[in-house]
């Protein structure tokens, strides 16, 4: 069985190990999607989308970033436009979860803050693969982000040329505000996730080039690391 072949409903329910009531109710609000054949009377799933499915997003991102593999369109998104419309699935699923009624809303400021700071600040200057990865598991308090762009090096370079490396760049972008004109939101964005982050229920780990951020629980301080590996453009794991 090729990667493209079709499978019923009833398929995709045993592999994935849930009822198709289930599948269906995914189908509805955007989790996992089907694609409509006969007229729309019938949901039909590729097995490479079930496999990505159940698989860890984060080493899906980490793969992608990598170059080592392409993305569905389960994790694809080409444009802001889609993005924000997958965006407001998302947040439409954390409003039915009672353990963040009260901060679904800034569960989803963050993540699209995130996202957006991607697509204006890559904006017709993509290196590589225009787009970002977005992918998030509710069940499991998780959203990955993830582009192939410039870095936050190479964005605020522009207005702060003096920086030496990536580890001076992501300080700077949680750190400090650097003006509210284009092209440098990208501080100011993370600067306001950094704040959400540190008074609430969360934990963020960021990464540009090969600097690592990590805001994390009980005591909220943020650490800024040097890793052996260099990842182009930016990585987001959120948890909550």
């Amino acid at each position: 069985m090729d990667d493209n072949t079709l499978l019923r409903i009833k398929e995709a329910a045993e592999i994935l190990g849930v009822s198709i009531d289930t599948l269906r109710r995914w189908d509805k609000s955007g989790k996992l999607v089907a694609i409509r054949k006969d007229g729309g009377v019938h949901r039909y799933y590729r097995e490479k989308d079930l496999e990505v499915f159940k698989s860890d997003l984060t080493k899906i991102a980490y793969e992608w970033l990598e170059i080592k593999r392409e993305l569905p369109a389960t994790f694809y998104f080409s444009n802001s436009s889609v993005f924000q419309a997958r965006l407001i699935t998302m947040q439409n699923q954390l409003a039915q979860m009672s353990r963040v009624s009260n901060i679904f809303s800034l569960i989803v400021a963050i993540a699209g803050e995130i996202g957006n700071n991607s697509f204006d600040h890559n904006l017709g200057k993509w290196p590589d693969v225009p787009g970002i990865f977005f992918g998030y598991n509710l069940d499991k308090g998780m959203i990955v982000l993830a582009d192939r762009g410039l870095g936050v090096l190479n964005t605020l370079k522009r207005v702060r040329p003096g920086l030496q490396n990536h580890t001076e760049a992501v300080k700077v972008a949680f750190t400090e505000i650097i003006t509210g004109r284009a092209p440098e939101e990208r501080g100011n964005g993370l600067k306001f996730v950094r704040g959400i982050v540190e008074k609430n229920p969360f934990s963020i780990f960021f990464r540009s080039g090969d600097a690592e951020l990590r805001i994390g629980n009980p005591d909220k301080e943020m650490r800024i690391t040097r890793s052996h590996l260099t990842t182009p453009g930016c990585l987001a794991i959120i948890e909550f």
